[in-house]
């Protein structure tokens, strides 16, 4: 049988068909082992892992066969229960695959102190700042007659008066007495007496 015969003949066609049958057929269970090695298209939506403790959160991550790395801890939030989770990378809903990796960050067990500055004499504009950099907030304003409008005259903590360099706990709220820039009726009245009796004439029999 010619070469020419052969290729136009059905064994030649059967046996191609088989081939090709066969090639389909790796190439199929080659995709397939592919994907089972590599976890193509298998992806798992992280959990809300917020609130919840550290041992919660192990198990919560094992039954998603997923894993996680406590970075360290934050400073005390009070709308956190203590020593859960107060963040986390990736945010919930995110689609990881298999064995990655949750980054978590842990609620602390409580409040850090801090000293109180000194803002007294500072206006209200500088102190307010000041405080809310310390993770300090700001409390009741009270005015009192003083001619220094909106300085800072006292600090206040829980009714009593702050020193310098006293420690409170972070998110304590501080209390300011305000000058409003005005002098009350008696201390006025003080103030021009005082500048009459500077200016009064001394008697000539005195001189």
């Amino acid at each position: 049988m010619t070469l020419r015969k052969y290729l136009t003949s059905r064994v030649f066609f059967g046996q191609a068909l088989i081939a090709l049958a066969i090639i389909a057929v790796l190439g199929y269970l080659f995709m397939h082992w592919l994907t089972f090695t590599t976890d193509h298209g298998h992806e798992i939506a992280v959990p809300d892992l917020r609130k919840l403790t550290e041992e919660q959160v192990e198990n919560k991550l094992d039954e998603l066969d997923l894993d996680y790395v406590l970075l360290d801890s934050v400073d005390f939030r009070n709308d956190f229960p203590k020593f859960s989770v107060v963040e986390q990378d990736p945010l919930p809903g995110t689609k990881v695959k298999v064995g990655r990796k949750v980054y978590i960050k842990i609620n602390a067990s409580g409040f850090s102190s801090v000293r109180i500055p000194d803002l007294i004499e500072k206006t209200y504009r500088e102190a307010v700042p000041t405080l809310k950099a310390l993770g300090l907030e700001e409390g009741t304003i009270t005015y009192v007659p003083n001619l220094g409008k909106d300085m800072v005259l006292e600090m206040r903590y829980k009714g009593r008066n702050l020193k310098v360099g006293d420690r409170v706990l972070k998110s304590s709220k501080i209390d300011l007495v305000l000058g409003d820039g005005k002098m009350s009726y008696e201390e006025e009245s003080g103030a021009v007496d005082s500048l009459a009796t500077q200016l009064e004439p001394t008697p000539a029999n005195e001189q």
